[in-house]
């Protein structure tokens, strides 16, 4: 298994961070697999996938380095680099244009577990996937940054205040699949078989959430290392795709529509003002009118406040046709 031995100081620095360069790569495996985990991906696939594939069929070069890059269960260093804080993504893929032509090779060959392509033996491939990463970005994350980011924060809120309740523990067992922390400072990063990584005293780690369900763990020399997960299901679900049947939203108004049917799952004030994109004192008008009206109610979990659907609320969501009694049955025919 992939194991970390992690300094104690490292571990009560790290933090959670935003990355565009990581929502996109994280996009780009989503292109690779064609397969969307929940129905927002797979709209988001109709919309962009034939493009990405039109891409690649234009350049075969990008489409024979996508797939050496991205292996079996490693990932080549130089298309992948590890983030830092604040970074945009300009300048975390400027750095896999600025890599020499022989690293790239030879990171290719570690990924494919052997000899490189002939079509591969050349000079341009940073070039190649620099251009490759950046059409990704513009095309099909980029216009969707804003409400991502909005979702990724709400993930970060959430997984902060489970450090507070339940400690590091709690979180990074929680993670993705995979992570578990061992005690004793071990934590296994994922299951593959590799060589233990001691993590020493002044280095980075950054945790960083990603939208499609996808994860990967990747380190800068032995200075900066990142764990990329996806993130909270709620939140990750394209909910701004989902439409709101005109009864409930006629009957409650379509902001507090909205509100109940993302409350089917426990979310805080934060988490509903990150994904919703509305105000926090609208958020919290529509949440009062909810509890007054018992369709919502509060529980206290640690410092943070949650609100959830009480049974009246279960019942006006699926009366109207959006709850998961009704998906289970659109599903089946």
């Amino acid at each position: 298994m992939g194991l970390w031995q992690i300094d104690t100081d490292v571990l009560a620095r790290s933090r959670f961070v935003l990355s565009p360069f990581a929502e996109t790569f994280a996009s780009l495996k989503l292109l690779h697999a064609g397969t969307g985990a929940h129905p927002g991906e797979e709209a988001w696939l109709r919309a962009h996938l034939p493009g990405y594939r039109a891409r690649l069929a234009a350049d075969r070069v990008a489409a024979l380095v996508v797939r050496a890059a991205l292996g079996r269960s490693w990932i080549a260093d130089f298309f992948c680099p590890t983030s830092c804080e604040g970074e945009s993504f300009e300048e975390t893929v400027a750095r896999v244009r600025a890599t020499g032509a022989e690293e790239a090779r030879a990171n290719l060959r570690v990924s494919l577990r052997g000899p490189l392509p002939g079509a591969l033996e050349r000079d341009d491939l940073p070039e190649r996937a620099t251009a490759l990463l950046t059409y990704v970005w513009e095309e099909t994350v980029q216009p969707y940054w804003e409400r991502r980011r909005r979702v990724l924060e709400a993930d970060m809120v959430a997984r902060t205040a489970r450090v507070s309740q339940g400690g590091w523990a709690a979180v990074l067992d929680s993670l993705k699949p995979g992570t578990r922390w061992l005690g004793e400072s071990r934590f296994q990063v994922n299951l593959n078989a590799y060589q233990p990584r001691e993590i020493a005293a002044g280095a980075d780690l950054l945790f960083m959430p990603v939208t499609p369900r996808t994860g990967w763990v990747s380190w800068e020399g032995r200075e900066r290392y990142a764990v990329v997960y996806s993130c909270l299901g709620v939140l990750a679900e394209d909910h701004d795709r989902r439409p709101l049947p005109a009864g409930l939203g006629a009957l409650i108004g379509t902001a507090r529509a909205g509100l109940l049917v993302l409350l089917g799952t426990p979310m805080s004030t934060t988490q509903l003002v990150a994904v919703t994109g509305q105000g926090l004192g609208s958020v919290g008008r529509h949440l009062r009118v909810l509890l007054d009206a018992g369709l919502v109610e509060r529980r206290r979990a640690g410092r943070s406040v949650l609100y959830v659907r009480t049974a009246a609320g279960e019942v006006l969501v699926e009366a109207s046709g959006t709850g998961p009694a009704q998906a289970a049955k659109k599903a089946s025919r």
